[in-house]
């Protein structure tokens, strides 16, 4: 079969395009670094505030410079709505939902999760610079959604 010669120059540059996209895929998960989050547990929505550690939502520090932070989404709000940590931190966080799917977004971070009731979710970060980082709900989730904010504050 004979294929002409700019179908056959349109078939290797889509091929050469093809290649290069999933090598930007490959690189931004092996250099940068890119992953998706966790599914860490699965747990009883309903029993989301009986349920250690999600019935004592805050920040509590693992060791030098790493921090855990237990989050509980709901509507229209994060527990607990701020978080504190030294600069320098590297913060692992636990967030679940009791009601409907959320979302917790951290602009500037690699933080972007869906956070959906029933699972735990878990995203890493190490904050290296001080200052405000809010927390975003990314996930439509009734009337009061563009309200769901809070903040993470790294101090210096």
């Amino acid at each position: 079969m004979k294929i002409e010669k700019y179908e056959r120059f349109f078939l290797y540059a889509t091929a050469v395009v093809l290649v290069v996209f999933f090598g930007a895929i490959l690189m931004s998960v092996g250099e940068a670094g890119l992953h998706l989050p966790t599914q860490d547990a699965v747990l009883d929505p309903t029993a989301v505030g009986e349920t250690p550690p999600f019935d004592n939502p805050g920040v509590y520090p693992t060791g030098p410079d790493e921090y855990t932070a237990v989050m509980v989404a709901q509507a229209w709000s994060y527990s607990p709505n701020e978080i504190t940590v030294p600069a320098g931190s590297e913060v692992t966080f636990y967030v679940t939902s009791r009601d409907v799917i959320h979302g917790l977004l951290i602009p500037n971070t690699t933080i972007n999760a869906m956070v959906i009731p029933g699972q735990v979710t878990k995203v890493t970060y190490r904050f290296e610079d001080a200052g405000e980082f809010p927390m975003v709900c990314h996930e439509f989730c009734g009337i009061g959604h563009a309200g769901m904010y809070g903040k993470v504050v790294v101090e210096g």
